[in-house]
């Protein structure tokens, strides 16, 4: 099948022809159909799989067969729960959009109000964060008495963030006929409950959980704590790497981590909460333009970033949930390549790593660096070791793609002890 197939304006095939998209992915030609009918849908995806698209296109068909061109009203509503990805749709809006003149405008925090509110009046498609967008809503510089399509993107995400009295807020704002669109990771029982109250009939579209991981080589690194700093850049310089996006779990960390990195001569930068939008904007193109091989970043932060770059995902703090692990690893493999996720564990991690491998439905290789001595006494390192003075009996090769490595699956009473 290709994009042929849905009968687009000439105008939009553009627009797919400038993304260079040539065959719909699975959950496009599942949601495409459903949403250019007009029906609510409720649909099941990972990032990566192309669901910005499969709305983003239908959308904006709709608009043109209503001829909705021009400056406002408000007809299409997109709420995100990061301001990275509220700019990465808005930018995919703009380019699918280009030739048929439909504005998108971006609403988010951490930067001045103006020039978002003079955008927002002149767009036909705001898509929003949904605190900036309640605060708008609250002065009374815009309305949203014409939309008549509502997109939920990441609602998973943004109910962990705290959204949900935000988001009743925004709906109790909107007319009551409109076509509803709900897009998830993950169906937990608050998303049940939310797509019971706002969609109607809804077709339900869903694409294998387990998709944006079948072209990822994935390791466990088992390691003492206060060792997985000296661990990461003995990793970083002994497999080939492209772009390499490193997890930790707290923004001091990712902060510490990137300075130590950097101090090592590695074009390194960092993403996380307490930064401007200016600063986190540099960072990202920095990033995806390859002026910066390497980004620490912690989970919330490095919702939306979007580059088919990255080579290596490694997660330096183990996630805190088999679901975040997925998210995290689905950050490489895209667009057709493969990619490479690492875990530097610690004992302190084998619930998680069972739930990983449970989730997987089979057992992870657990490798070590050749040449590592795991045997390191406990000293205070800058920028990523701890206090954890336990020490790691693995004697096994290396990583997955590296250079002069063989990865071996280890014993598991030995990783345990880990």
């Amino acid at each position: 099948m290709t994009f042929d197939h849905f009968s687009f304006d000439r105008r939009i095939c553009a627009g797919i022809t400038a993304c260079g998209y040539s065959t719909p992915t699975p959950i496009q030609t599942l949601a495409i159909p459903e949403v250019l009918k007009g029906r609510d849908v409720m649909g099941l995806a990972q990032t990566g799989t192309g669901k910005t698209a499969a709305f983003a296109l239908p959308i904006l068909q709709r608009l043109l067969n209503s001829d909705a061109r021009g400056q406002g009203p408000v007809r299409t509503l997109v709420l995100a729960p990061t301001r990275e990805l509220a700019l990465q749709i808005q930018e995919s809006f703009d380019i699918l959009g280009k030739q048929a003149g439909i504005r998108s405008a971006a609403v988010f925090g951490g930067v001045g109000f103006n020039p978002q509110i003079n955008a927002a009046r002149k767009a036909t498609i705001v898509v929003a964060c949904p605190g900036r967008l309640v605060a708008l809503l609250q002065q009374g510089v815009l309305k949203l008495d014409s939309v008549d399509t509502l997109v939920l993107d990441e609602a998973d995400r943004m109910l962990d963030m705290g959204f949900m009295p935000d988001l009743k807020r925004i709906m109790s704002r909107l007319p009551a006929k409109r076509q509803n669109l709900l897009f998830s990771a993950t169906m937990p029982a608050d998303i049940r409950k939310l797509a019971d109250t706002i969609l109607v009939d809804p077709a339900r579209v869903q694409v294998s959980n387990t998709a944006p991981v079948e072209c990822v080589t994935q390791a466990f690194y088992p390691v003492s704590d206060h060792l997985k700093a000296g661990l990461l850049e003995a990793l970083l310089q002994s497999v080939e790497h492209e772009s390499v996006l490193i997890f930790t779990r707290t923004k001091h960390r990712a902060k510490n981590l990137a300075k130590r990195l950097g101090l090592r001569g590695l074009n390194t930068t960092f993403l996380q909460g307490n930064m401007s939008q200016n600063q986190r904007q540099r960072a990202l193109d920095g990033f995806r333009c390859g002026t910066f091989e390497i980004m620490v970043a912690t989970d919330i932060a490095a919702r939306g970033i979007d580059c088919d770059r990255i080579s290596h995902v490694i997660n330096f703090d183990a996630p805190d949930t088999a679901e975040t692990y997925t998210h995290r690893i689905g950050r490489t493999g895209r667009a057709g390549r493969t990619g490479a996720a690492l875990s530097l564990i610690t004992r302190d991690d084998h619930l998680v790593v069972r739930d990983i491998e449970r989730v997987l439905r089979r057992r992870v290789d657990q490798c070590t660096v050749d040449g590592f001595d795991y045997d390191q006494p406990f000293k205070a390192q800058p920028g990523g070791g701890n206090r954890d003075r336990t020490r790691s009996q693995q004697r096994k090769p290396s990583a997955p793609g590296g250079r002069n490595s063989r990865p071996q699956r280890s014993r598991r009473s030995s990783a345990r002890a880990s």
